[in-house]
C-alpha cells in the first residue's frame, strides 16, 4: 500500500504533467496531507520550520527514491510514452540505482513550470541562508563544469534519510565524507590522575555538556552567546588529554569522535575547508563530542604573505576559525604546545586547560593504579622511590608496566621484579632521547 504522502506526490506530479500537456483538462491541484498522516517520521525541526507546500513537495521529491524506487519512473514514463522525450523535466540515472533521480531541473518544472518569477523563488530554496541548507537537509549536487546549476542531482542527506525512515539518526561511519573515528575507553574517572586545578577545569566541561542545552534554550542565553563550546587541551604527550575526552563522553552519554587530520588537511586549495565543513555538518546532527588530537597542523599560526600559497593557507585558517566557532557541540582540540596555536584562535576558546607532566605524588598514584591485580610486586620494589626518581608521563608509566608484565609472562612468573621496571624505564628514556640516571 502506497504511503499517503507519496500518493500525494504521485498525484501532484500527474497534476503538473497534465497541466502542461493537457492545459484544457482543468484538473484540480491535490491537497497536501498534514504531517499527522505521514508515515515517514517528520523531525521536530522540520515541523517547527513552517515549510510551504512547495518546500514540502521538494522534501518528498528528495526522499521518494529512498522509499519507492519506481514511483517517479512510473508516473513520468506513462506521460512520456505519449509525448516523447521531455528534457525540461530533468532527472538522471545513478551508477547503481537505475531508477529516476530528480534534479534541480525536476524541481523547477514541478514547482514553477514556465513561470520565471516562481523559478526565482524555487532557486532560493537552495541558497545557503535557507533552512534546508542551514540544517544540511537537502541540496543540489554540484553539476559538471559548464552545465546549469539546476541540472545537478537533488540530494537528501544521509542523516535525514535515516531520521525520516527509521526515526533516528545512524552513527556516522568513518569515511572520506566523515574523517573521524569513534573512540571509547573502559577506564573510569578514578583512573585519571590530574592535579586539582586541571581536574576542576575538566569537571567544568562536564557541567557544560550536561547542562549546556538548558543554559542556551531554557535560560535564554542562546541569544547572547555563541552556540557550542570550544576547549583547548595543551601539554606534553601522554598526560591524559585523550583519556579525558573519552571520559567526558562516557559520563555524559555522548560519543567521542577523533578527527583524522591526515584526511582533513589537503594540499589542494579549498579542499581542507570542504573536508572540515562536511565533517562538522554531519557531527552537529549527532550532538556528540569532536576531539582533534595534535591539531597544530590544522590550526597553526598564520604566516606573513610571501606568495599565493601563503595567502590561501591564511584564508584556510581564517575559515577554520569561523567554522569551529559556529559549531553547536563540544569541540576539544589538543596540542603539545599552546604556543603553536594561532593567537586569533586561542581567543575563541571558552576553556584552555593545561595538562602538565605529573609530579611525584601523582606519578605514585599512577604507578599504583597501573599494575593488574593478578600480579605481585617483588619486595624490593619501592613505588614511592620509583615515582620520585623517574619523571614519566602517565602514558610512559603504562608502557613500562606493560613491558614489565610481558617480561613476567615470558619468564612464566606472576611477580614483577625490579629489573623488569628498570629495563622498561630505560626503553622509555631512550625513545625520547633522555639519559637515564
Amino acid at each position: 500500500m502506497k504511503l499517503v504522502e507519496l500518493k500525494y506526490l504521485e498525484s501532484y506530479i500527474q497534476y503538473r504533467l497534465d497541466s502542461y500537456f493537457k492545459p484544457k483538462s482543468k484538473k484540480v491541484e491535490p491537497k497536501m496531507p498534514p504531517y499527522a498522516k505521514w508515515a515517514i517520521y517528520v523531525p521536530e525541526e522540520i515541523k517547527k520550520a513552517n515549510l510551504s507546500n512547495e518546500e514540502k513537495i521538494l522534501l518528498l521529491l528528495a526522499i521518494c527514491p529512498h522509499i519507492d524506487s519506481s514511483l517517479l519512473d512510473c508516473v513520468i514514463q506513462a506521460m512520456l510514452e505519449s509525448t516523447g522525450d521531455f528534457p525540461q523535466l530533468g532527472g538522471i540515472r545513478g551508477k547503481n540505482f537505475r531508477g529516476f533521480l530528480p534534479t534541480g531541473q525536476t524541481a523547477l518544472f514541478l514547482l514553477a513550470g514556465d513561470d520565471f518569477k516562481k523559478k526565482q523563488q524555487i532557486y532560493k530554496f537552495f541558497e545557503p541562508e535557507h533552512f534546508f541548507e542551514k540544517c544540511h537537509i537537502l541540496w543540489i549536487e554540484e553539476a559538471p563544469e559548464g552545465e546549469p546549476k539546476m541540472s545537478g542531482k537533488l540530494v537528501l542527506s544521509d542523516d535525514y534519510e535515516d531520521l525520516m525512515l527509521l526515526g533516528r539518526m545512524g552513527k556516522p561511519k568513518f569515511s572520506m565524507k566523515f574523517p573521524a573515528e569513534l573512540i571509547a575507553t573502559e577506564m573510569e574517572w578514578n583512573d585519571l590522575v590530574l592535579n586539582d586545578e586541571t581536574m576542576s577545569q575538566v569537571l567544568e566541561l562536564q557541567t557544560w555538556v550536561t547542562h549546556g542545552d538548558t543554559l542556551l534554550n531554557d535560560w535564554g542565553m542562546g541569544k547572547k552567546i555563541k552556540p557550542g563550546y570550544r576547549a583547548l587541551f595543551h601539554g606534553p604527550p601522554g598526560t591524559g588529554k585523550t583519556l579525558t575526552a573519552n571520559l567526558l563522553g562516557k559520563y555524559t552519554g555522548k560519543q567521542v569522535y577523533r578527527i583524522d587530520l591526515s584526511m582533513v588537511v589537503s594540499k589542494f586549495i579549498g579542499e581542507t575547508e570542504k573536508n572540515l565543513s562536511n565533517l562538522l555538518a554531519k557531527a552537529e546532527k549527532t550532538g556528540n563530542i569532536l576531539f582533534g588530537d595534535e591539531c597544530d597542523a590544522l590550526f597553526g599560526k598564520r604566516t606573513s604573505v610571501r606568495d599565493a600559497h601563503d595567502k590561501y593557507a591564511n584564508q584556510e585558517v581564517s575559515y577554520l576559525l569561523q567554522r569551529i566557532e559556529n559549531y553547536q557541540g563540544l569541540v576539544i582540540l589538543a596540542s603539545n604546545l599552546k604556543s603553536n596555536i594561532d593567537e586569533a584562535f586561542v581567543r575563541r576558546f571558552q576553556s584552555i586547560i593545561h595538562f602538565p607532566l605529573p609530579k611525584a605524588a601523582e606519578r605514585l598514584q599512577l604507578w599504583k593504579n597501573a599494575f593488574p591485580s593478578k600480579v605481585r610486586l617483588h619486595a624490593d620494589i619501592d613505588l614511592g622511590k620509583i615515582a620520585q626518581k623517574y619523571e614519566l608521563s602517565g602514558a610512559e608509566i603504562m608502557n613500562v608496566v606493560q613491558y614489565a608484565c610481558l617480561c613476567a609472562l615470558n619468564d612464566n612468573k606472576k611477580t614483577i621484579h625490579p629489573s623488569y621496571i628498570t629495563r622498561g624505564v630505560l626503553r622509555e628514556f631512550q625513545k625520547s632521547g633522555r639519559i637515564m640516571r
